[in-house]
């Protein structure tokens, strides 16, 4: 909790010094949206010292062609047959500055994960080492 207040206390601090927001710049960690959950998009700011800070909604707003927004996470529909969404941020202190960008959802379905008995029974009998 305390991390979190001097995140927040840091970014506010910045803001208050009169460091204005250049540019903003989208680092996604993934390269496609999962149906059926939410995807978080990660905006950066560029201050005017040259700085780059985390935007969330408080300083963004954030649209997209399909899906709905909870802060800077998108929730993509299991049933949507979309290839792609697009979406657009914008900086709310300045309107002119925005990101239009698309990203195409995942296709294939996530490898079912090993439950607890089959990892335990592979570290039993040790198929799980690696090989020299």
């Amino acid at each position: 909790m305390r991390i979190l207040f001097l995140f927040f206390f840091s970014v506010g601090a910045l803001f208050a010094r009169g460091q204005k927001v250049e540019s903003i710049y989208v680092n996604l960690y993934t390269d496609s949206l999962k149906k059926g959950t939410f995807n978080y998009i990660n905006i950066d700011g560029k201050l005017s010292n040259g700085r780059f800070i985390p935007l969330d909604s408080t300083y963004l707003i954030f649209w997209s062609s399909a899906g709905h927004f909870s802060g800077n996470s998108l929730w993509i529909d299991k049933d949507t047959r979309l290839d792609k969404v697009d979406l657009r941020v914008t900086l709310r202190s300045d309107p002119a500055l925005h990101k239009e960008f698309s990203i195409y959802i995942k296709k294939m379905p996530d490898p079912a994960l090993k439950s607890l008995e089959e990892l335990m029974k592979e570290s039993r009998s040790g198929s799980g080492k690696k090989k020299n």
